[in-house]
């Protein structure tokens, strides 16, 4: 069994990899691990989840590299929200793939440590969630399913679902669900859909589990 540390932004990542990418991965001799990050240390308490300040993010991912220096680290961040001192984030490649990747280089470099692959989700974790809108018939109506649908239809894929941080797709369900949980409904709809339709409908993302897969 190899193992694989996933330092993620906050308990919704944490569960999605618990419930969703451990089988998975477990299926092909690989465990992983989600690590959320610190965003603040005092000598009596760490606080954990969201991202405020690269440099903190640098340090944490540092120090985790470090203490699992023969084994694999590597990360679940929404692209969307990350600082603006983060390493190649004035790339401007009209491509969001061929950008993405040139930043997650840029951080990997940074990082300076070999057995760091740095990763973000597009635009942000829960837009993998419009893989199959017909998933959210468990937690909406009708009309909700409809309007989910015809929001990935009007993307090329789901990782292209993002126009600015007030329609990123956490926010576009949040107005189409008011009673949107988070963390409960988006395991929910990533169980039901099924790893799977997640990797053939967004790429990126199935980059990322083919690299792990990979791994030696």
């Amino acid at each position: 069994m190899k193992n694989v540390y996933i330092y993620c932004e906050g308990p919704t990542e944490e569960s999605f990899i618990n419930e969703i990418l451990y089988p998975y991965f477990f299926n092909n001799n690989i465990v992983v691990y989600p690590i959320i990050c610190t965003t603040k240390r005092t000598p009596a308490k760490k606080f954990k989840g969201g991202v405020s300040d690269y440099a903190k993010i640098k340090r944490e991912l540092i120090l985790l590299c470090k203490s699992h220096h023969n084994e694999y680290v590597t990360t679940m961040f929404d692209y969307y929200a990350m600082p603006n001192n983060t390493p190649g984030m004035n790339n401007n490649d009209p491509d969001i793939f061929a950008r993405t990747n040139q930043i997650e280089k840029a951080i990997e470099a940074d990082i300076g440590e070999q057995n760091c692959m740095f990763h973000f989700m597009l635009h942000e974790f829960e837009g993998v969630l419009f893989s199959n809108p017909t998933s959210f018939s468990l937690i909406a109506n009708n009309d909700v399913v409809a309007s989910v649908q015809t929001i990935r239809d009007s993307y090329q894929t789901p990782e292209h679902i993002n126009s600015s941080p007030q329609t990123a797709p956490s926010k576009r369900l949040e107005a189409l669900i008011p009673h949107y949980a988070k963390i409960k409904n988006g395991t929910l709809l990533a169980r039901d859909m099924g790893i799977d339709i997640i990797i053939q409908q967004c790429p990126h993302f199935r980059e990322w589990i083919q690299k792990i897969l990979l791994l030696k």
